[in-house]
């Protein structure tokens, strides 16, 4: 009764807390007790893939898409957010030990993926094959059979473009594609420019960025494979449901008044853009 008492009376403290802040008033059936006795929010990241999350090369702090996103997130269910700088694929594991509540890192909403987890999805992602300026005329979608492609160890895409080999080269008896893990698309880029890969992997959403970098240095050449959904990674449990719902009511929120569009736009991402926010609708 004294436990009941006292997670009745915090959660008063943080709805009032919240309303004479400015901040929208929190709901106890909104969020996990845990999180609102805390009164913040643990986030896991990894900061290796511009403008989506990364660090500003000058003050070395976190930044991106999905940095902004979060914090916008924890402000709109009254909580302060607390990053964990964690490698990607320890991330899932985390969530998992309770290391962090929620992961945002631009994680592909998967099948396989989505028999742990549940899935907020938040945008949209285009992967994207880029080569070297001056090689897009013999290197095209038709012709990367036998071709060395490098793709982020850490996401999909490897296995992705080994399945498109399988169908489209290895079945017609062609030379399959020679797939090359990266630690990045930092890491891709530069393996390309070096001449050890002959195209790399992007998504679209970093092509932009990378242009600015290094202006007419690649040339993207299309890509093979269909759009995915990305999201933000929640556990199937009780309060991993609490917690997954909430977020999933506050980019509503966020979408509807525009703060969703603001972030979008000021990170270049309009292509990706989601005009409703769903659960699981991933390929």
């Amino acid at each position: 009764m004294r436990r009941s008492f006292r997670n009745t009376f915090v959660v008063a403290l943080l709805t009032m807390a919240g309303v004479l802040a400015g901040a929208p008033p929190i709901l106890a059936h909104e969020l996990p007790k845990r999180i609102l006795a805390a009164g913040r929010l643990v986030i896991g990241t990894y900061p290796n893939y511009p403008p989506i999350t990364y660090k500003d090369p000058y003050s070395m702090k976190l930044t991106g898409f999905d940095i902004e996103l979060g914090e916008a997130i924890g402000r709109e269910l009254g909580l302060s957010v607390e990053w964990q700088e964690i490698a990607f694929a320890q991330m899932l594991p985390a969530l998992k030990t309770g290391r962090v509540d929620m992961i945002l890192a631009f994680m592909a909403d998967t099948e396989k993926r989505r028999a742990t987890f549940d899935f907020v999805d938040y945008l949209r992602s285009q992967a994207v094959v880029s080569v070297r300026a001056g090689d897009e005329a013999r290197i095209t979608l038709a012709t990367l059979c036998g071709k060395r492609i490098g793709a982020s160890r850490s996401g999909t895409w490897p296995s992705d473009i080994a399945a498109w080999s399988a169908s489209n080269c290895e079945a017609r008896g062609e030379p399959g594609v020679i797939v090359a893990g990266t630690e990045g698309s930092f890491d891709a880029r530069m393996q390309l420019r070096m001449g050890r890969l002959d195209a790399a992997i992007h998504g679209s959403e970093t092509i932009a960025y990378f242009e600015k970098l290094e202006p007419g240095r690649y040339v993207p050449i299309g890509s093979p494979f269909p759009a995915k959904l990305v999201g933000i990674p929640f556990l199937k449990t009780g309060d991993g449901r609490l917690l997954r719902d909430a977020v999933k009511a506050a980019l509503e929120r966020m979408l509807a008044s525009g703060v969703y569009g603001g972030i979008v736009a000021r990170y270049g991402v309009e292509h990706g853009a989601l005009d409703a926010i769903t659960v699981n609708a991933g390929q």
